[in-house]
């Protein structure tokens, strides 16, 4: 059990900086200086690493015995900047 929870803890951690790389380098460097391929880069790394999170989020449900409303909340916080981070920090024990 603790690899999977690793492996989610690496995934999790993965999925928030590259939100945050997208939020905070690529798209201003989109709309501000014409430069868009930053986030098509950064947007599709995001993108696999957030289907890889949901993915993960519900394979933790099922190892940790989460209540339904602990997952809707650990996968709220995918959508939210820094919310991965506090996922990690509140509902998975340390490995």
């Amino acid at each position: 059990m603790n690899t999977s929870i690793r492996i989610f803890k690496i995934v999790s951690f993965l999925e928030a900086i590259s939100f945050l790389l997208l939020l905070f380098i690529a798209m201003p460097l989109k709309y501000i200086w014409d430069m868009p391929e930053y986030v098509r880069v950064v947007g599709m790394a995001h993108g696999i690493l957030f289907v890889m999170y949901l993915f993960g989020a519900y394979w933790m449900y099922e190892k940790l015995n989460w209540t339904f409303k602990v997952l809707g909340i650990v996968m709220l916080c995918s959508v939210l900047p820094f919310g991965p981070f506090y996922a990690d920090k509140k509902y998975l024990p340390n490995v």
